[in-house]
């Protein structure tokens, strides 16, 4: 028996030109398999070839948990009965129990040779895909070779890919035979091996596909920032030259436009704005939202948006159909875009400068007059009339150096007024929290930022909703708001 698996491995290894460590784990599993038949359970069955003399043992494993802690029996075995067997047994390991080997010969070495050929098979995918990946083609042209359930499956070469229905474009039918070009977009490793996965939707193909036609990308002259795109309708680039004797936009559009119109057609007729590249966010918003003209920009920081003021004749334009072109304007500046009318902006503001001119007076306890020139003259929270420097402040005309310094003692007195108020109802809110076993003060503060004050407003939180609010594992989660419930059940 022993000498027929040692003449096996050697005739199969020299055969398909592969280790035999291959072969003998190819083996091993065989036998494995073929044992594990003869139980009812879903037994871990294992078996041991020596590489030397071709003998080979097999046995079951079991994991040793604690008497009350097993939920698999087929694969699990009691501490106190491993401790039968083994008395230096621990909790957390292997115990062996020996099983009656199966005669080789009925598994026949049409399976054995089953087994080895598709680990052979498996192991040459896994060297071409290392290969591929090692030499960075992200942009991957193949033949579809069949069609699964509306996904296309692409060979390249000698490797195979995936092409999701939901990563084509748009109405584009694609069939078996066909010639396609995709953007590698990741690796999924699954039990059955690494399967690529690739886009023709991802903004990464759109700017592939430009450096293969703009040799001045290849060259380091020109630069694409970044892109989007409505797949099959539309798409935004925004370009940039390293040399100011290029023209980066015409470079990308080619002579007669033949460079542009080469991707186009590869993006079956998805129209392409190319625009200018800026470091300033508000001129970069202006570019990206052409062609339409616009009026004012307002940016607010805090909030990472804009408000986009244009003309009645231009908002069409400038919302694009189904909102289309502010989308895509947004998606490429990664700004929030508000496009409004002049006369909508105007109403924004009186509104704004109403809530501000009301919070001067009753914090202030100054007169309108007062409030509105503060808000004429930029101010708008009580920090700034507090902190701001008191020479900027001078250069108000209007008012004297007196009455400055009294709205500056009055502001500061304010925030100090709400500080402590503040301060006061989190230690009256903190004191339910803080008993709760397993909270500390950190996660108070951070459940107080997001207006959970109370062991009742924790209770109706979901365990999910408290992991993405405060960045705590789950089981903490679950464990403090169990505890936070108590009160319901008691």
């Amino acid at each position: 028996m022993s000498r027929e698996i040692l003449l096996l491995v050697d005739a199969l290894a020299h055969e398909k030109n592969v280790d035999k460590a291959i072969v003998f784990t190819a083996l091993e599993m065989a036998l494995a398999s073929a044992t594990k038949k003869h139980f009812h359970e879903d037994i871990d069955v294992q078996v041991v070839i020596e590489r030397e003399t071709g003998n080979y043992r097999c046995f079951r494993s079991r994991l040793v948990v604690a008497d009350d802690a097993i939920e698999n029996p087929a694969r699990q075995i009691s501490l106190s009965e491993a401790l039968q067997y083994d008395a230096d047994i621990k909790l957390g390991e292997h115990i062996e129990e020996p099983l009656k080997a199966i005669e080789f010969d009925r598994i026949g070495a049409q399976a054995a040779k089953q087994v080895i050929f598709q680990r052979i098979r498996d192991a040459e995918r896994e060297q071409n895909l290392s290969d591929f990946l090692e030499r960075k083609e992200y942009l991957v042209a193949g033949t579809i070779k069949r069609m699964e359930r509306g996904n296309a499956v692409v060979e390249s070469g000698r490797i195979e890919a995936i092409l999701p229905r939901d990563q084509m474009i748009p109405k584009e039918n694609l069939r078996v035979g066909d010639r396609v070009r995709a953007y590698l977009l990741r690796v999924d490793r699954s039990t059955r091996g690494p399967q690529l996965v690739l886009s023709r939707t991802s903004p990464e193909f759109l700017i592939k596909l430009f450096q293969l036609e703009v040799p001045e990308i290849e060259e380091g002259l020109l630069e694409i920032k970044v892109a989007a795109r409505d797949p099959g309708s539309r798409a935004k680039i925004a370009v940039k030259s390293t040399d100011q004797r290029i023209d980066p936009i015409g470079t990308c559009v080619g002579m007669r436009g033949s460079r542009v119109q080469a991707v186009i057609s590869e993006l079956a007729g998805e129209r392409i704005d190319i625009i200018l590249w800026s470091e300033d966010p508000a001129t970069f918003v202006i570019n990206a939202l052409a062609p339409a003209e616009i009026s004012s920009i307002m940016v607010d920081e805090d909030k990472h948006s804009m408000d986009i003021v244009v003309d009645e004749e231009n908002l069409a334009q400038a919302i694009g159909r189904g909102g289309q072109n502010v989308r895509l304007a947004s998606e490429l500046t990664g700004w929030d875009l508000n496009i409004m009318t002049v006369e909508e902006s105007k109403q924004k503001n009186e509104e704004e400068t109403s809530i501000i001119c009301k919070l001067f007076m009753e914090k202030l306890d100054v007169d309108e007059e007062v409030a509105n020139i503060l808000v004429e003259e930029g101010f708008s929270t009580l920090e700034e009339i507090a902190y701001v420097p008191l020479n900027e402040m001078l250069e108000i005309e209007t008012l004297d150096k007196e009455t400055i310094n009294e709205l500056r003692n009055r502001a500061r007195n304010a925030l100090l007024t709400d500080a402590i108020a503040t301060e006061e109802k989190f230690e009256h809110a903190s004191e339910g929290l803080l008993s709760l076993e397993g909270m500390d003060i950190q996660l108070v503060h951070e459940l107080a930022a997001n207006g959970i004050k109370t062991q009742e407003e924790l209770a109706d939180l979901a365990a999910d909703d408290l992991v993405e609010m405060t960045g705590i594992d789950i089981e903490r989660a679950n464990k403090l708001i169990i505890k936070a419930r108590e009160p319901w059940f008691s």
